[in-house]
């Protein structure tokens, strides 16, 4: 019978000791989390250049048609978190742990700080969405940081100057700072970048409080979220939402560590916790 990996983590009690937005327990400063010009792996430069090159309008259209009926398979949020080990973000330069282990420290955090229930499963499930690469999909396509297509590109976003081979950079309709869309029409009216925080939303949107949706929709749209870019295409839902994203971000940026997790203890709460919000079986 195959071992069920969760169970062969260990979680440290320092990780209950920490002040949220400035962890006391960091692996390192603050000021080197997200860190794209010091000492970045090649991996992650390789990564955005394919992004940037490949995430079109016409692109993102294309996976949306393809993805979004929810056909690929069913399956259980653990089965879906058991496959979550079998992938490395290459866009990741803080992250070198299992993407399971991020995803139980990124929910302890929020359990510790008292959180309601509903953010606490939300770090715990943020990234579900990354099975895509499972899928047969390519990294460019499934993680790193989200931003609008179809209107010119912020130079907010990570390494914009990899924009320049993007064939939607010869479209000179979507090379305007409004392009396609309307002033404050709405994110939900926004076509973003193809990845795993639009999927795994479409997978768990009937399942979860608006909050809680919103954050894994757009917990990757750093531009907005950190460096307050596209706010003339938000509108009130938006900035009314945006706040939770951005309590959401304090834990999932610097619970990123390399300190092992114990799931075996924390198993019985995670799995009643999930079982209050989804049923066994899901289309993905």
């Amino acid at each position: 019978m195959k071992k069920n990996i969760f169970f062969l983590l260990i979680f440290p009690a320092s990780f209950y000791n920490y002040t949220p937005c400035i962890p006391q327990d960091l692996a390192k400063p603050i000021e080197e989390f997200r860190d794209y010009e010091n000492n970045v792996p090649e991996r992650v430069r390789e990564f955005y250049l394919q992004n940037h090159t490949h995430q079109t309008l016409n692109f993102v259209l294309a996976q949306k048609k393809k993805y979004y009926p929810l056909a690929q398979m069913r399956m259980s949020i653990w089965q879906a978190m058991e496959k979550l080990d079998a992938i490395i973000d290459e866009s990741d330069p803080d992250l070198e742990s299992a993407q399971t282990v991020h995803a139980f420290q990124t929910a302890e955090r929020l359990r510790a700080d008292g959180h309601p229930r509903w953010l606490i499963l939300t770090g715990l499930i943020h990234d579900l969405g990354k099975v895509l690469i499972l899928f047969g999909e390519p990294q460019w396509a499934v993680v790193g940081d989200t931003f609008p297509v179809g209107c010119a590109y912020s130079d907010k976003i990570v390494y914009p100057n990899y924009f320049s081979n993007n064939a939607d950079m010869n479209n000179r309709k979507l090379q305007t700072q409004f392009g396609i869309y309307q002033p404050h029409c709405g994110l939900d009216k926004v076509h973003m970048s193809w990845g795993h925080d639009e999927y795994l939303y479409q997978v768990v949107k009937r399942y979860l409080p608006q909050e809680a949706s919103y954050i894994i929709r757009y917990h990757s749209f750093y531009a907005a979220h950190k460096e307050g870019a596209y706010d003339y295409l938000m509108d009130e839902y938006d900035q009314e939402m945006m706040p939770w994203v951005k309590l959401f971000n304090n834990y999932d940026l610097y619970s990123k560590s390399s300190e092992p997790v114990n799931v075996s203890e924390l198993m019985p709460f995670y799995q009643e916790l999930v079982a209050e919000f989804f049923p066994t079986d899901l289309k993905w």
